[in-house]
Order: C-alpha cells, then structure tokens, then sequence
C-alpha cells in the first residue's frame, strides 16, 4: 500500500533553514531524507541525520534537548542509535509518525532557539552508511537494458524466455558496498581475449558504471514467511541512488553459467541520504505498461494497487568528468538522462519475487533495481549500452573519447522528482573516481 499524500508534501512549506528555501536544493522541507554522520576529528560515535537544504537536523541532539518527547519512547530511543537499521525495523508507521513532527520541527513558524542549536553544516562532517547493509541483491529490472544487451550478444533473441515472467536477480556482495566519493580502485581478474587461446590476469580494460536505484529493507519478514504484493511496501523504508560498478570484460569470461561474480563485487557505491517512500508519494505513477503480448505477472506479483501505482517518477542522469576536465576547472558532460518509470518490474514485485521462496530480509538489507535504460537514445545506462560494447565511443569537450572508464574519470550520478504543484525533491549525489589497478 502506498503512504499517504499529507501536510508535510505541501508545496507552500517553508523552513527556518534558509537553504532548505532554494528552488534547486535537493533537500526541501518537503524530502527530509535519513543519513549517518560524524565529526571526523571528535572521536564520537555515529549519528542519525536529517538532510535540510545543505544542513543536517542532528537527531541525538534533538532527542537531548527534549524536542521529541512527544514521540513514543521506542522512537526516541532508536533515533540516538548510531545508524538507521533499528530505526528501519520499526515500519513505515514509525517513519510517518517521525517525519511529521520534523517537518512541524523545521518550519518557518516554529523557529526556535533550541531547534537551531541542532543544525549542523553539512560541509562539517563525514558521511557514512546509512545502515549496516546485512545482504545485498542486485535486480536486472529494465527492459530495456536487458533488451540492449542482449541483442550484443544475442542478436536474434535478445530476451531469455523467463525474463518477462520473472524478476531476475543476483546475491551481491555487501562487503563492498561503498559510500559516494569513495574512490574506485580498477581490479584485476581473469580475462579471455577473442584471439588468446587461454585467459590472461590483467587490469580490467573494459571497467563501466551502471545507473541504479536502491531501496532499503524496513520492517523484516521472517524465514518462511513470504511478504504478499499487497504489503510488500510495508517493508521498504526508503530509496538511494547506487552505482554497480561492472568489469565487463572479467564479466563476459566468468559469468557462464552461474552469472556475476568478481566483475561486479570488487566495488558498489550508494548515495549517503535515504529518501522515504513517505516523502515519495506525491511522484507515485501507474506500473510500466507492458507491451501487447507480453504475459501478464503471476498472480502472486499482480495486484491492483501495484498496476494503478507501484512506479516511481524518478529522473536520474549519469555525468562524467576525466582528470583532464577536472584540471581545466570543466563542468562534468552529461551522457544519459532516464527514468524509474520505466523497469519492467516495480519494487513490490522486486521484493515480493525475493520472499516468495521462504526467503528472509532484515531491516537495512539493499535490493537494487539494475541498470535504468529507457527506449529512447539518450537514456541508456551504462557504457555497454551506449557506446555499443565500445565500438561507438563517446568523446568528451576536451577531444578525448571513452569506449570504457580510464583512470581518473570521475563518474557522477543525480536523481530528483518533479511534479507540477509539489515542491522537487532530490536524491544527492552519487560520486566515484576511478584508480589505476594497485593489486
């Protein structure tokens, strides 16, 4: 079931915090994502955060001070922990019931001194994870993109059978899940190339990014309780942006027959704020329309409430800036633009699929949709996609040209919601600069 549509969405709302005021800012009164920070040079542990224009609401301090007594004590009590996982595990009631009385908390005609004592500057502190990640799946929920490469490999029948029947997916690596701006370093790993006779362990030389959105697990299920469509949202407490990094050329020679294994575990990067389905309802949208003679979904992945909203009217762009541009002070080039709207499967049915064999999450646990590829040119989102396996490369405003990722190429994902009479909300930034091979 979807969150409601309520106050805290209200276009009009204004924040003590100017910056929160700005008609480009990511976090508006009206986002208030999750996140973690500390003070780097204090020694103190962890905290949960609130994004607000670019401040951070310090929920510890807050809680200290007495300005969420009118919260139930179970809800204070989780908002000192150190990260969001317990915060996660109380449901979607809890993040509403929460979400409300900070958006009260920051508005323009509640200012007081005591809430402004627990603004922090966001350019203050380190962003962390925001949740001990336990598992990590990584989904191939596009069409599109499943369509694009299969056709490189498979020209004449792009699409495996199950594909329009299933959600197919991957256990990840949760080990390696790394927050933005971490820096990237290229692995090495087994390599057959076409006119070698026998593989070689080298550098990748096909290293590529993949546009994803994340969303984290709230409230778990237990082992051998599958979670019906119909309350599969109950279970989700918020989305992030991610980058799967992917050697595609350590991909292509591993991944038969068991499919991904170190060409994508070596690195994933997430984006450090969690935005709420409940700050996400006003960009809800009907379900990806499937073509005509596409089967309809089992009746465990079908639901009316899905069809009618189970998308999410999220744009997202990936950008690129070499080491070249970055030293000539250059603005990064954009490569794609898409859009959420256009995954096959929504996260209902991502997250129902997962459970329907007995299959347990737990509150902070990351299911990713895969790689976000849209019909148009454009849109694509990866490499592999758009510069056709590297033989249609990208050239850069300095001459340089990318089949694949080179050393210093920083790669720079964004995501944002806009709708006509609802303020825009924004997801951050999801950054990574990409080393040459040290191992």
């Amino acid at each position: 079931m979807s969150r409601p549509i309520d106050i805290t969405h209200n276009p009009n709302l204004r924040s003590w915090v100017e910056s929160a005021n700005q008609p480009d800012t990511d976090f508006p009164i009206q986002n208030l994502p999750f996140g973690v920070f500390r003070f780097p040079s204090s020694g103190e542990t962890s905290r949960i955060g609130v994004a607000i224009g670019d401040q951070i609401l310090d929920l510890f301090l807050c809680c200290k001070a007495g300005l969420l007594q009118e919260l139930p004590e179970k809800l204070q009590a989780v908002c000192v922990t150190s990260n969001l996982n317990l915060l996660m595990a109380m449901g979607s009631e809890a993040a509403l019931i929460l979400r409300r009385h900070l958006s009260k908390l920051l508005q323009w005609d509640e200012r007081s001194p005591s809430a402004q004592a627990m603004i922090v500057p966001m350019s203050d502190v380190e962003l962390l994870l925001p949740a001990d990640i336990g598992d990590y799946t990584d989904f191939y929920a596009a069409i599109f993109h499943a369509t694009n490469v299969g056709k490189l490999f498979r020209p004449d029948n792009p699409l495996l059978p199950n594909y329009k029947y299933v959600p197919i997916a991957y256990h990840g690596r949760a080990s390696s899940i790394v927050l933005s701006d971490t820096a990237i370093q290229r692995p090495k790993g087994q390599i057959k190339k076409p006119e070698a006779p026998t593989p070689s362990f080298e550098p990748t030389q096909m290293l590529d990014y993949e546009l994803e959105v994340g969303f984290f697990i709230g409230a778990g299920n237990e082992l051998g309780q599958p979670v019906p469509i119909d309350n599969a949202e109950e279970h989700i407490f918020g989305l992030c942006l991610v980058n799967d990094w992917s050697a595609r050329d350590i991909q292509a020679w591993e991944y038969q027959p068991l499919g991904p294994f170190l060409a994508k575990s070596f690195a994933t990067t997430i984006s450090p704020w969690v935005v709420t389905l409940e700050a996400l309802a006003p960009f809800r949208s009907p379900a990806f329309e499937r073509a005509e003679g596409d089967p309809l979904p089992l009746s465990y992945l079908s639901s009316w409430v899905n069809t009618e909203s189970g998308s999410i009217d999220i744009t997202v762009e990936v950008l690129v800036r070499s080491a070249q541009m970055r030293a000539a002070g250059m603005e990064p080039l954009r490569l794609s633009r898409g859009s959420f709207q256009q995954m096959y499967w929504t996260v209902a049915q991502m997250l129902t699929h997962h459970t329907s064999n007995g299959c347990n999450l737990r509150p902070g646990d990351l299911l990713a949709s895969g790689t976000i590829s849209g019909a148009e040119k454009g849109s694509q989102g990866c490499l592999l996609e758009i510069t056709q396996r590297g033989v249609q490369p990208v050239e850069l405003p300095t001459g340089e040209v990318r089949s694949f990722l080179c050393d210093g190429d920083e790669v720079i994902m964004r995501g944002y919601c806009e709708k006509e009479g609802y303020a825009r909300i924004g997801f951050g930034e999801c950054r990574g600069i990409v080393l040459a091979s040290q191992l």
